[in-house]
């Protein structure tokens, strides 16, 4: 099925398309509102500013698809195959994106307020100033991912995978981070304040003009962690391993 045949389509008022062929489709800023698309192949497709709000996309395939600014609230993407993906800027408000691959994928400037992403592997995926506020990220794996000044603040990230990941200047206030993997992350100037570290792991972590006032850390592990001019006012430190670097 070509872009062409598809638009008609679904300006016929057909919204059923699960397990279309669509790779390659030129479908920028197509009107696709409550769509259901499981199972479709959309690699490579340009979805550029399209609206995809509430569409159903679960078991996907969207490899290298440039969805940059495409409108994706509510949209469910559970299982989908988010590779390479282009969803810089993209609007994905309370999206569904569970169990999702989003390995390299861009999503920096996005914003994924309220989106559900246990169990989601994000690792190497760039999520520069992404809004994250009130996230599900239990269990995801952001091993290698670039943070930088997001906004990661009330999320759910028990047992998150952070190893090596940058979260520089990240906030994080509030943040559920309870069994945390922050192996050798980069938390240079984050907002960790009232967060929940209980039992993480923040193992050679940089942590240099940190806030983690009045943050949780019974059972951490901070060996070889650097705690250069960190806040750590009304911080419970009851660590269960701690050998401060300068």
């Amino acid at each position: 099925m070509d872009a062409n045949e598809f638009r008609s389509r679904y300006a016929a008022g057909e919204r059923s398309f699960q397990n279309a062929d669509l790779r390659d489709a030129d479908l920028r800023d197509a009107d696709l509102r409550d769509t259901d698309l499981r199972g479709a192949d959309l690699m490579g497709a340009n979805l550029r500013n399209a609206d995809l709000s509430d569409a159903n996309l679960r078991d996907a395939k969207l490899i290298g698809a440039d969805l940059s600014k495409a409108d994706l609230i509510i949209a469910t993407l559970s299982n989908a195959d988010l590779r390479d993906a282009n969803l810089k800027d993209a609007n994905l408000i309370g999206s569904k994106l569970g169990v999702a691959n989003l390995r390299y994928a861009n999503l920096s400037g996005a914003n994924l307020s309220g989106a559900e992403l246990s169990c989601a592997d994000m690792s190497h995926s760039s999520l520069m100033i992404a809004y994250l506020s009130g996230a599900n990220l239990i269990k995801a794996n952001l091993s290698n991912a670039d943070l930088t000044g997001a906004n990661l603040s009330i999320t759910n990230m028990i047992g998150v995978n952070l190893t090596n990941a940058n979260l520089s200047g990240v906030n994080l206030s509030g943040a559920n981070l309870i069994e945390a993997n922050l192996t050798e992350a980069k938390l240079n100037g984050a907002n960790l304040g009232r967060s929940n570290l209980a039992y993480a792991k923040l193992t050679a972590a940089i942590l240099k003009d940190a806030d983690l006032s009045d943050a949780n850390l019974a059972g951490t592990d901070l060996t070889n962690v650097k705690l250069d001019s960190t806040k750590l006012e009304g911080t419970i430190l009851e660590v269960t391993s701690l050998n401060l670097v300068e």
